[in-house]
Order: C-alpha cells, then sequence, then structure tokens
C-alpha cells in the first residue's frame, strides 16, 4: 500500500518557536497535523531521547505520528513511527533493518540523481530540497527551483515526494503544481508570534484547495 503523505508537513523547532517539543506537537495538532517530524540538532543523546519520548507521548494524545529527524537510535527507543534520514545518515537499509517493515523511513536528497538513486532504497517517501534559500539550515544544498521538482518527480514514479526548503504560503500552489505531494513547512509556521494552530490550519486549507 502506498504511503499517504499530508500535504502540510510541519517539522519542530525549538529555536524559532521557542518551545520544547512536545508543546510544539500538541499546538500542531491543534491545527490539524497528522504526522510531525521532529528535529534536534544542538543536544547531547540522553537529552534528545528525552525530548523524543516526550514527543512521541504527546503525538499519541491526538493520533499523530512522530517521525525522528536523523537519528535511528532515537527513533527506535522513543517508540516514534518512524526516522527521516539525510544523506549522511545511516543508509535506509539498515534502519529498515532495525526498525522494521512497519516503520516510516524517509530520505532526503538534493539531486534528481540523489532522488533517482533513493527511489531503488526501501524507504516510504523521498524529500527534494532546498527547493527555495532557506535560514533553517546552515549546511544547504544548491537550490533546485521548481523546475527541480518536475524533474525528480519523472525521475522516481509514483514515490510519495515532499518538498522542502524556504517555502512560503504564497508558494504551496507552484510546488505541488510542479508534482510535491507533500511541503514540509518550518519557518512558515514559527516565523512570528501567531497562533501556531491557526496558522497551520490556514496553509492545511490552502493545500486543499490546490
Amino acid at each position: 500500500m502506498k504511503f499517504l503523505l499530508p500535504k502540510i508537513y510541519p517539522i519542530t523547532d525549538r529555536r524559532l518557536s521557542g518551545m520544547p517539543h512536545a508543546e510544539l506537537i500538541r499546538q500542531l495538532a491543534r491545527g490539524g497535523a497528522s504526522l510531525i517530524q521532529v528535529r534536534e540538532k544542538g543536544l547531547p543523546s540522553g537529552e534528545f531521547l528525552a525530548m523524543a519520548r516526550d514527543a512521541v507521548a504527546a503525538g499519541r494524545e491526538s493520533d499523530v505520528k512522530i517521525i525522528i529527524n536523523d537519528r535511528v537510535d532515537i527513533a527506535m527507543m522513543s517508540g516514534a513511527a518512524g526516522v527521516h534520514l539525510g544523506q549522511n545518515d545511516l543508509p535506509p537499509e539498515a534502519a529498515r533493518e532495525i526498525l522494521g517493515d512497519a516503520a516510516i523511513i524517509g530520505y532526503s536528497t538534493h539531486s534528481v540523481e540523489q532522488a533517482a538513486a533513493a527511489a531503488k532504497m526501501p524507504i516510504d517517501y523521498i524529500a527534494i530540497g532546498p527547493i527555495y534559500p532557506t535560514d533553517t539550515k546552515e549546511d544547504t544544498e544548491p537550490v533546485i527551483g521548481i523546475e527541480g521538482i518536475a524533474a525528480v518527480r519523472a525521475a522516481i514514479g509514483s514515490i510519495p515526494l515532499v518538498a522542502i526548503g524556504g517555502i512560503s504560503n504564497s508558494r504551496i500552489s507552484g510546488v505541488l503544481a510542479a508534482g510535491a505531494d507533500s511541503v514540509a513547512m518550518i519557518s512558515a509556521l514559527y516565523g512570528d508570534n501567531s497562533d501556531i494552530p491557526s496558522r497551520l490550519s490556514s496553509l492545511i486549507g490552502i493545500a486543499n484547495n490546490i
């Protein structure tokens, strides 16, 4: 059965939001999130595990699936629904062996060539980006633009595709029209002090009306 991505895929960010991951997940759940990725780059493993367990518990309160960024070990020990891997993380084949067939495994790519190679791996979705310039990651690859999404879609067939990187609400329609199934959102959710549930709900409404 093909894995179904939500059209808006929130990623947590403690720095931008000023909130712990668990509280962010509760807020995003109130806004309609069904799948949330927990991204944490700055904590020691023990602290990350404790936060991840809290995040997974918060997700269970609203039947929201939690994906852990990068760390297969944290995903396994926290009871998360799966892991999102980067090019320099544990290979998807090893992650699948550890986490099992039921786990959701996503994989970041930054070019048509990487995406085509990923299409042959035991993953549930491919992420492509950055689509536009972004400030939420320091080590970004070159932007690929809307044309890059279309090229990746042609290369990977029907595998679920997430677009990420600098995507504002005004760009959602173009990204989905180019072939993405889902739009990963960070700054558009936490960029100011507006109400996170309302902001996410509005973004989902935009995506669902395209």
